[in-house]
This record gives C-alpha cells, sequence and structure tokens, in this order.
C-alpha cells in the first residue's frame, strides 16, 4: 500500500508518517500542491491524504485538478476547517473521508485503512483489485471483459502458474487458440511478460 500525504505541519507529518509506517503502509510526502503534482506524474498512490488549508493551491483545489486528470485515487482530507461549506467542497471534490483537526492518531488510522484497498503493481502496471482499474504510468487502461478477467486471475497469482484450464473456463469459445489470441492481446496492450508453461498453463512474471 502507498499513500501520499500533503500537509505543511511537520508534526502531523512525522506522527501520521511513523503510524502509518508501522503497519506497513509507505508514505511519501508533499508539502505544497506543485509537489503533489510532481510526485502523482512520478507514482501511483491507493489513497490521498490531503491538508486543505495550505499556502497557495490549496488541498481541494489539488483533488480537483488531479480528478480533472483522470486520477481517481480516493482522497481523505484531514482539516482544521469544519465549516459545512468547506465539507460540502471537499466531497464535491471527491473526498471519501473528512477527518478534524486535532484528531486521535488511532481513530485516524483505522479510518484511513478502511479506505484502502488492495493494489497490484507490476512494473509501471498499478491494478485496483476492488474497482477493477489498471494504470500504466498512471493513465488508465480499458480492457474487454474477457481481458480483465485474465488479467485479474494472472496478476493475483504472479509468479505462480496459472492453469490452463481455469484460463478456459474465463473465455466464451474454450479452445486453446483463443486463449493465445487473449494472451497475446493482454501482452501487447499492458506491456507485461506473460509465459506459457507446457501443458500446464500460464505464469505472469
Amino acid at each position: 500500500m502507498k499513500v501520499l500525504l500533503l500537509e505543511d505541519d511537520p508534526m502531523i507529518v512525522e506522527s501520521l508518517k511513523a503510524v502509518l509506517e508501522s503497519e506497513n503502509i509507505d508514505v511519501d510526502v508533499a508539502m505544497t500542491a506543485d509537489e503533489v503534482y510532481e510526485k502523482t506524474f512520478n507514482n501511483t498512490y491507493d489513497l490521498y491524504l490531503f491538508d486543505i488549508n495550505l499556502p497557495g493551491e490549496n488541498g481541494i483545489e489539488a483533488a480537483k485538478n488531479l480528478k480533472n486528470a483522470d486520477d481517481d485515487t480516493p482522497v481523505i482530507f484531514i482539516t482544521a476547517l469544519t465549516d459545512i461549506d468547506t465539507i460540502k467542497q471537499a466531497f464535491t471534490a471527491g473526498a471519501v473521508d473528512y477527518i478534524k483537526k486535532p484528531f486521535d492518531i488511532e481513530e485516524a488510522l483505522i479510518r484511513i485503512k478502511s479506505k484502502l484497498v488492495e493494489s497490484y503493481y507490476i512494473g509501471n502496471i498499478k491494478y485496483n483489485s476492488q474497482t477493477k482499474e489498471i494504470y500504466k504510468d498512471g493513465v488508465k487502461i480499458r480492457l474487454s471483459p474477457v481481458l480483465m478477467e485474465i488479467f485479474d486471475i494472472l496478476i493475483k497469482n504472479k509468479g505462480r502458474i496459472v492453469e490452463k484450464n481455469t484460463l478456459l473456463n474465463l473465455i466464451n469459445n474454450e479452445s486453446e487458440n483463443s486463449l493465445r489470441v487473449n494472451i497475446s492481446k493482454l501482452k501487447k496492450i499492458l506491456g507485461v511478460n506473460i509465459k506459457a508453461v507446457k501443458n500446464q498453463g500460464y505464469v505472469l512474471e
């Protein structure tokens, strides 16, 4: 799991980073919206934790700009601003939760973990197993339902052989030739290495 924290208070950064990393959650930190754009250009994240009241562009504006760029990463706002108008703006910008400062660190951890879903990574590919969304270099990739089902089972078993019959059951035309065609399409679209294991099946390496 990987989280991007947008926060300019060093004490909050230190406490949140420590408790999240103790749960094996990687944390990148940004102090400004510009740093957010720089980090999201080069990385993909499972969750954003954004303060709102920042110098320059605020956290809500940063979330809106990411959303307009087709970034559907869920965002939790952590802020001292508690007026209804700000809360409304936050949820309009795509918030999945709103944690008010000051907060109990253990409660914050529970709420943050509840919004994290299992993601899988291979090379420059990120796969959200809950929403079944694939991102390549941060850009959403759309697959046909059949290719999505094949990729889902392969990536969840990365490094392990998925039996041929299991994959054949996912396609309408249960022929080995059709399966090979679909595997070839998947490799071409995503640029991943899927190896055929003779008389057994396929493995995503």
